[in-house]
């Protein structure tokens, strides 16, 4: 079996939508703060981390890449559940090394089988 090129860019394209994904969810969390609106001298003000500003520039990347990547597949049925999967199971995992968040046997054994679905899911038919 040969891969393509044009695989190739999906995969890549895909693992750099997971990088931005997950470190966008991470890094907002970390920033501790949603942002804050305020009001005063009819003027109109807003203030975020650079922490979370980055998390959120991170995201929005994720989601224009996603968008590319739905574009790039031809059954959205097929690829959004693997990449939302696959982005889920990573979201517990670096939740659990980054934000030091606690994790059970449920927790892992539902990571688990995200995983083992989108195994399933590439099997050939």
């Amino acid at each position: 079996m040969k891969v393509r090129r044009k695989d190739i860019m999906k995969i890549i394209m895909i693992v750099i939508y997971l990088i931005f994904t997950v470190s966008g969810l991470i890094l907002m969390k970390k920033g501790g703060n949603a942002g804050k609106i305020t009001t005063g001298s009819g003027e109109l003000g807003f203030s975020i981390s650079w922490i979370s500003a980055l998390g959120f520039v991170c995201y929005i990347i994720s989601f224009l890449l996603f968008t590319r990547i739905i574009m790039m597949f031809e059954n959205v049925s097929y690829i959004s559940p693997i990449c939302n999967g696959i982005a889920q199971a990573c979201i517990v995992i670096a939740s659990i090394i980054f934000l030091k968040e606690e994790y059970s046997i449920n927790t892992l054994g539902g990571a688990a089988l995200i995983i083992a679905g989108v195994i399933i899911m590439n099997l050939k038919r």
